[in-house]
């Protein structure tokens, strides 16, 4: 069987260096380039996808980009990007969670233990942790019981700033 490509980009900004990924027109990576989990991510999407990376430009990939800059500058809440979630139905569930967390607001771990009955908290903090598509996908929403900053793949300071960022209180 022919192995099929993910067209990746490396693209800085002010806040982070991320790898952005498309896979037949629907981003499938938007992370950060070096996050702890780099090599765990990217061999998992090119196995469930069967796919290699292939360092190229195309149209989504340069939509992203501008909708990254938006949300990074404030002027955007909502991003208009298709989506490929590559995970398992219990992550990808727990994915589209975290996409109904509305911009500025947060949630903790508790609240996704209560909507996915049966789960432990384990079981949700490694489906959050899986997750390819940062930012888009807001796993920086999930606060600890207290409302302490938890775990994240772009380390606690960003963390701090998309939250600051979200509710006007930090300037870049």
């Amino acid at each position: 069987m022919t192995k099929k490509q993910i067209n990746i980009q490396f693209y800085k900004t002010k806040y982070a260096e991320f790898i952005l990924g498309s896979y037949n027109n629907k981003l499938c990576l938007l992370d950060y380039k070096y996050r702890k989990m780099r090599s765990i991510i990217d061999d998992k999407l090119k196995k469930m996808l069967n796919a290699e990376f292939v360092v190229q430009e195309d149209d989504l990939l340069n939509k992203t980009k501008v909708q990254i800059d938006e949300y990074l500058m404030g002027e955007r809440k909502v991003f208009s990007i298709p989506l490929l979630m590559v995970g398992t139905e219990f992550e990808k569930s727990i994915w589209n969670a975290l996409m109904d967390i509305p911009y500025a607001q947060t949630a903790t771990y508790s609240t996704l233990i209560n909507n996915n009955q049966g789960n432990t908290l384990k079981s949700i903090s490694h489906a959050n942790g899986a997750n390819s598509i940062a930012i888009i996908i807001p796993c920086h929403r999930i606060l600890g019981e207290h409302g302490d900053l938890v775990g994240y793949g772009g380390g606690l300071p960003l963390k701090l700033k998309l939250l600051s960022l979200e509710q006007n209180l930090f300037t870049l």
